[in-house]
């Protein structure tokens, strides 16, 4: 593959980029020619740079209008591609006009901006990008030569199909679409064989999590007991930094006023906190000042997290395809994770899903702060209709000195 930009190949050098992952290798080729694109693979696998290189390599510096519109789920991965795309526009002489649109944002401001002059590159959440292109009629995409979607699946689960089918009936239909995914669930698949011309489709999903380096641990435990399950686990696990996964914002609370009663560095991250505190949750990550972070999906798919040792699961999320994003959190640029999931006698079908991902099952519990094996797995479930005499039963302390290989994220 070949960009026609030289900064960009200065770019990838300052960042010191070793090689093209399997991803950016499969689909950059069509891509940089203008070719639609459907690539879907694990996260942490360079999708991003996957369609930021072709963007930025179609670029013309000298017009000032829309060129790439980048929609993504949240306003934390929003943010995150903003800071890799002016990265990247940083070693270029020609300056770069790369604006931000999210939620929580000044508006007035943003609105008043554009009235005086258009961004190069639009990097936003879709609700926020629909207020101000459709609604207002400020942001003027209808030029845009690539129309880019990140986290395609999350997107979608999010509720977000109206507001993608809207923007791409306002941008040219003879724009390249680009659309970048960890999954390829059903809705997904359709949104594609409706939207794209002849996408070049590169699957890379399969045995998504055998190819992670990671441990799969599952301890038995009730529900009214996971609290207590944890703290044994605490006490034989001394993490780099570990994620703790609940399955509600509520008990994503209680779990972190419980860590916080062990005294424990932690703080919590789910879709109920203020643009303000969620800022200071990342920040005191970056920082490194927290070792547990209490959390719903929203963190497994909502923001990148470097230097995650451990994930522990108090339940099976309720889609499946959701632990794949959780322990996807560990395990990544060849370094090594550990995922620790609770279950019951409920959990059968879950693993159903994990060994057709082909991952190796490792069931075991804790004595004296340190695992042991265990024969313990779930039963398949009874799904007879019981008869009214049967009774039912009742419910890594090496710093991360290269945080982020940055052209693999």
């Amino acid at each position: 593959m070949k960009l026609s930009k030289p900064y960009l190949y200065n770019a990838l050098e300052g960042m010191n980029f070793q090689s093209f992952t399997e991803i950016q290798k499969k689909t950059l080729p069509a891509a940089l020619k203008g070719r639609d694109i459907l690539g879907v693979s694990e996260t942490g696998s360079g999708k991003t740079h996957a369609f930021l290189l072709p963007v930025f390599d179609r670029l013309d510096e000298d017009e000032q209008e829309v060129q790439s519109v980048i929609v993504s789920p949240t306003r934390e991965l929003a943010d995150q591609l903003h800071r890799f795309a002016s990265e990247l526009a940083s070693y270029t002489t020609a300056p770069i006009d790369i604006r931000l649109y999210t939620g929580g944002r000044d508006r007035e401001r943003e609105l008043e901006r554009l009235k005086k002059s258009q961004p190069q590159v639009v990097i936003g959440t879709p609700g926020k990008l629909v207020d101000l292109a459709v609604k207002e009629n400020a942001l003027k995409l209808y030029r845009a030569r690539t129309f880019v979607i990140d986290e395609a699946d999350m997107t979608l689960e999010f509720g977000f199909l109206k507001e993608l089918e809207t923007l791409a009936n306002v941008i040219d239909k003879r724009a390249q679409l680009l659309v970048f995914s960890a999954t390829l669930p059903e809705h997904l698949r359709q949104f594609v064989k409706k939207s794209m011309y002849q996408p070049l489709e590169v699957i890379l999903s399969k045995d998504r999590l055998s190819k992670l380096n990671i441990r799969h641990r599952f301890i038995k435990s009730p529900q009214d007991k996971r609290l207590e399950t944890l703290d044994r686990i605490i006490g034989a696990i001394n993490p780099y930094l570990a994620l703790v996964f609940a399955n509600t914002i509520e008990e994503v609370d209680a779990l972190a006023s419980h860590l916080r009663a062990l005294d424990l560095d932690v703080t919590k991250l789910h879709g109920n906190l203020t643009v303000r505190e969620r800022k200071q949750a990342i920040r005191e990550i970056e920082k490194l000042n927290v070792q547990y972070i209490a959390a719903s999906d929203m963190a497994a798919r909502g923001i990148d997290i470097d230097g995650v040792s451990h994930v522990v699961n108090l339940a099976f999320p309720k889609d499946p395809n959701f632990y794949i994003h959780r322990v996807g959190r560990t395990g990544r640029m060849g370094a090594s994770g550990e995922a620790i999931t609770l279950y019951d006698e409920h959990d059968s079908e879950a693993f159903d899903f994990l060994k057709q991902e082909g991952v190796t099952l490792e069931f075991c519990d804790i004595k004296d702060g340190e695992f042991i094996q265990s024969k313990q797995k779930p039963e398949k479930q009874d799904k007879r209709r019981p008869s009214k005499q049967e009774k039912i039963k009742p419910g890594y302390k090496k710093k991360h000195h290269a945080r982020r290989k940055k052209g693999q994220s």
